[in-house]
């Protein structure tokens, strides 16, 4: 026994070791990455902030070269104690950096030169921990060796890849594991949140991987049910103002169910003449000027499905999408967010029209990941912009009395602190 013990204790404390460095080789292997990605300041920011901010690329598949561009930024305060969240943009095929964060919710707003940033005073990180990522492949910075891998895009692979994205992403930000996290997302990202919140808890009950502490999710104007969303645009446009009595008879003639899974001619006909009637408006903003420019025009048609942009702050800048169409183009921005060098060889646009034109899978209705979802405990709010005319609140509220879920608070209205009406809280359903 005095043999085998001094013959067994050698080796194991060289396996001991041999752990102990490869735990120590892991370590320093992130900590290299975090630093990589680590962004001091972006060119035009003529301030400090008290955050760290980071970005770069997470390879989602070797296979086909794919990699995904993230932005991310740390809670101003005490970013330890704080959640992360994902924020996602629609489309399909529009930058999450051009809208979630560069008009929206991030940390920057680009200026109306396009040539530098200001402070966003009511972004989120304030409260989480913010992560923005484009995706899928073709979108904004991301990219794919493969010279056709944009235009197979679909709902089925956008999920595999973001879900590939995050398990990546937590290795090389580590102290973000079993974080409490949250999915959020507007438009097309509809689809977008619930199937990876549901691919997440499926990898999750696979693998017992517990690394994503997914706690909920929160969707807005979003793209839910074909059906439902269509009806609710229909009689969203009529009570505007924004069609006439005749068209909106006709559309919901012949803009059938049927009509919206088999497309006819008759329903796209009434459909063109109800986005002429509409005119020149911004159809995210309906009571708001438009941008004057070139590319207002693609903006203007009511039944395109896009992302809804949002406008914040107290002066209301229309062309916001412009000004970051100048800003993501210029080489000192792209080369300090760590932009690969062949992306920054083509023009970066705002929305790519070849991954929406070319969207592959796509499902007519999401109602029924909700329901799976539901089970699982998680925390579901589904909000939506009252002057949206994409997805509007109309649509929302036909697609959440599709789920039938209980009524748990009644309709009723929301106070700020100087005793106004906020927005309306619709009847807050059995969604946790």
């Amino acid at each position: 026994m005095a043999y085998r013990s001094a013959v067994l204790l050698p080796a194991l404390l060289l396996a001991v070791a041999v752990v102990v460095a490869s735990a120590a080789a892991g370590d320093g292997r992130w900590r290299e990455e975090q630093a990589r990605d680590r962004v001091p300041r972006v060119p035009g920011q003529a301030f400090n902030t008290s955050f760290a901010q980071y970005a770069g690329y997470v390879t989602v598949s070797e296979q086909r070269g794919a990699a995904l561009f993230y932005w991310f930024f740390e809670a101003e305060k005490d970013p330890g104690s704080k959640p992360l969240v994902l924020w996602l943009n629609g489309g399909p095929g529009c930058s999450s950096i051009a809208f979630g964060l560069g008009e929206e919710v991030g940390p920057f707003h680009v200026n109306a030169d396009g040539k530098g940033v200001h402070v966003n005073p009511y972004s989120w990180n304030k409260v989480a921990n913010l992560l923005f990522l484009d995706s899928p492949v073709g979108v904004g910075y991301s990219y794919s060796n493969t010279s056709d891998d944009a235009l197979k895009n679909g709902d089925a692979r956008t999920a595999t890849d973001s879900l590939a994205f995050l398990l990546k992403w937590l290795e090389r930000f580590p102290q973000y594991k079993e974080r409490e996290f949250y999915l959020t997302g507007e438009s097309y990202a509809g689809h977008y949140v619930p199937q990876l919140a549901q691919a997440i808890k499926r990898h999750h009950e696979a693998t017992g991987d517990k690394s994503i502490n997914l706690k909920g999710y929160m969707v807005g104007n979003a793209l839910t049910d074909d059906f439902h969303d269509h009806y609710g645009i229909f009689q969203f446009m009529w009570t505007t103002g924004l069609i006439s009595d005749q068209t909106y008879k006709l559309l919901n003639v012949f803009c059938d169910y049927e009509s919206f899974v088999h497309s006819s001619p008759q329903c796209d006909k009434i459909m063109d003449i109800a986005s002429t009637e509409a005119g020149n408006i911004d159809s995210y903003s309906i009571f708001t000027p438009t941008c004057h420019a070139s590319f207002a025009s693609s903006k203007n048609k009511v039944m395109k499905r896009l992302h809804s942009a949002g406008k914040m702050g107290e002066q209301y800048d229309p062309c916001t999408e412009k000004h970051s169409t100048v800003y993501f183009n210029l080489a000192e921005v792209q080369k300090a967010l760590h932009v690969n060098t062949v992306i920054g060889k083509s023009k970066w646009e705002t929305c790519s029209e070849a991954v929406n034109t070319h969207w592959g899978d796509c499902e007519r209705s999401v109602l029924h990941i909700y329901h799976e979802l539901i089970q699982y405990g998680l925390r579901i709010w589904v909000f939506s912009g009252d002057t949206d005319a994409v997805i509007p609140v109309t649509s929302t509220r036909y697609s959440i009395d599709a789920l039938k879920l209980p009524t748990i608070t009644p309709w009723h209205a929301w106070y700020d602190d100087d005793g106004e009406v906020g927005p309306f809280s619709p009847k807050l359903i059995g969604l946790q």
